[in-house]
């Protein structure tokens, strides 16, 4: 039977949140290992089923994979010939597993991914990925629905500018480029705090690259890299979460094991919201004040203000007081998850690129259904804020990005309750079998 998440509205949060390791560092961190034999360490690591996944694929490639939950680590042991082929129930359940293709080139010269599949908020092309690979001498084909990817004689150095800070090409490259002859060159690099996380972990494996958080990044390839321990950086998405449902709900949320500077962007659009926010070294305090004030945002690649919370913006401004203008400029098909936040009464005009919100004074609570893992969050939050039992599917999307999403609303003060079959740790969804 399907998940669901039933909150019944509305609630004040209130209390104490921990964070766990990012999402979108800890799959390609896991990714990152395969460039060196030997067993890796990665800490302070989310149970979310993207993590299962992951771990599934690395052993299919032929690596020795052991998820201790309650330490909430992996152990990779990476053998000294990785298998170099990606299967597509995996790849399409989690577009993430793209990130083997840069590891596998550069260790085995050779590789055969999937093309992705992923939520369903806009294309993500794989042509800077491509593009950049043949670059440092790969020949690249699709065949079959897989594009393979061949480097006899390895891969060699070569100058990359991206024509947009894409996160995955950046990654991808970045890791392809530890092992290849030379020097690599990556202009108008992502910096998203995951991409940092990344190279430090290739850094302590052994790796030389330069300008780690800048635009453009330069790596020197060697000749081999030695595995390692690396903990997560947190995840600054479900810290953004937990921020926008205090200043939802007008409670008050202290979010622990997060970076604050890594949302400085988002507090500082709270604190236009009217939340009063502390920050200290190791978290921060959000507390709603009353009815929030609109906000205009207009989603950018990182330092801006991320896309993975634009949800939480038209939420949040569904209930303002006020009219509120949110902008998307990195996925176009973000939209999906309007049409179910009218369900609960919120009033959205969309025009292209752009979201005009009228704040109403009370959402009511309806049966909705999630198209991606923020979109499913946003929807729950809304939830809290609506009169009566609002009923969210598509519960699984959640699963993949937040960890006992409702559990620890309950621990909040929500009235928040999972019906169906919560998976058991470690089962792959029906999307696997």
């Amino acid at each position: 039977m399907e998940d669901v998440i039933v909150v019944n509205g509305p609630s004040t949060l209130s209390g104490r949140v921990e964070v766990a390791g990012a999402k979108n560092s800890v799959l390609k961190l896991m990714a990152a290992v395969l460039l060196a034999e030997g067993k890796s360490t990665i800490t302070n690591v989310p149970n979310i089923q993207d993590v299962w996944i992951m771990a599934e694929l690395l052993r299919r490639l032929g690596c020795t994979v052991d998820y201790d939950v309650d330490a909430s680590c992996v152990h990779i042991d990476v053998p000294a010939e990785p298998a170099h082929q990606a299967d597509y129930d995996l790849v399409r359940a989690m577009r993430a597993s793209i990130s083997v293709l840069g590891p596998l080139v550069a260790r085995c010269h050779q590789a055969e991914v999937a093309l992705p599949g992923g939520d369903a908020i806009g294309s993500r092309g794989l042509d800077m990925h491509r593009s950049g690979l043949e670059l440092m001498g790969a020949e690249i084909v699709i065949d079959h629905g897989y594009l393979v990817a061949r480097a006899p004689d390895g891969l060699h150095g070569a100058h990359h500018r991206l024509p947009f800070p894409s996160v995955g090409a950046t990654e991808n490259l970045m890791m392809a480029a530890t092992l290849a002859h030379g020097m690599t060159t990556i202009d108008n690099a992502a910096r998203e705090p995951e991409i940092c996380d990344i190279a430090e972990l290739l850094v302590a494996m052994g790796a030389q690259i330069e300008g780690i958080g800048s635009p453009t990044l330069v790596i020197t390839g060697v000749e081999r890299l030695r595995p390692v321990t690396h903990r997560t950086v947190p995840d600054r998405i479900v810290a953004g979460t937990w921020a926008f449902a205090a200043a939802m709900s007008g409670g008050s949320v202290d979010v622990c094991n997060a970076v604050p500077e890594h949302l400085s962007v988002v507090l500082d659009k709270l604190a236009q919201a009217g939340c009063t926010i502390t920050t200290r070294a190791d978290g921060f305090i959000v507390e709603g004040n009353g009815r929030p004030a609109p906000i205009n945002v207009s989603t950018l690649p990182y330092p801006g203000f991320p896309t993975d919370l634009q949800p939480f913006v038209v939420a949040l401004n569904a209930v303002a007081d006020g009219n509120g203008m949110v902008t998307e400029n990195v996925f176009e098909a973000r939209w999906g998850f309007t049409s179910e936040l009218a369900r609960l009464g919120a009033v959205v005009r969309l025009d292209g690129h752009h979201a005009l919100i009228r704040g109403v004074p009370q959402l009511s609570g309806a049966p909705v259904v999630a198209n991606d893992i923020r979109a499913g969050a946003a929807l729950v939050i809304a939830g809290l804020v609506a009169d009566g039992v609002t009923e969210v599917r598509g519960v699984d999307h959640i699963d993949r990005g937040y960890e006992r999403f409702d559990e620890k609303l309950r621990t909040l003060g929500a009235a928040v309750a999972r019906q169906g079959s919560e998976p058991e740790p470690g089962a792959l969804d029906g999307r696997l079998r």
